[in-house]
């Protein structure tokens, strides 16, 4: 929701106030007419298949702490997809992966930190070792008959 991320306008400073603006409420200045817009929120995720078993790494932190997800995080503004997808596996599995394709785009918000849209790529391990790191707390191979509980709708559409 805007409310909580845009109170005032960026140009003049004034309070903002919704008001209906193609189509759905947005934060309008009334001084300068300035309207916000929300972009999305992009995540890359990797899926990474190895002796018939799937990589996932478990959350360390909420939401969803406990659960177990693709390796996966936010794609910073102006950064390649690609190049977040494997930074993201790297800092949270300690494995340096290649991109290998594209899988699917998962549309639709979890939660209200999470993503409006997720970029699932396939990949290879090039190198490293599996250490979790950064948000995961484990990182480990299953066999697609035993999976743990999954954290995110996104995660169990991925793994279908």
């Amino acid at each position: 929701m805007t409310s909580d991320i845009v109170r005032y306008c960026i140009r003049c400073g004034s309070g903002v106030e919704y008001q209906d603006r193609y189509g759905r409420l947005r934060p309008v200045c009334p001084q300068c007419g300035w309207i916000y817009f929300e972009d999305p929120k992009v995540a890359a995720a990797v899926l990474i298949e190895q002796d018939g078993k799937v990589l996932l790494v478990r959350r360390g932190v909420d939401p969803e702490r406990g659960s177990w997800s693709l390796p996966a995080g936010f794609v910073d503004a102006r950064e390649d997809p690609v190049e977040a997808a494997v930074r993201e596996c790297l800092e949270e599995t300690g494995l340096q992966v290649r991109i290998t394709g594209l899988v699917e785009l998962i549309s639709g918000r979890e939660h209200a930190k999470g993503a409006d849209i997720l970029i699932l790529y396939r990949g290879e391990i090039v190198s490293g070792e599996l250490t979790p790191g950064d948000d995961a707390d484990l990182a480990q191979f299953f066999p697609r008959d035993q999976l743990p509980n999954l954290a995110f709708a996104a995660t169990r559409k991925a793994l279908q």
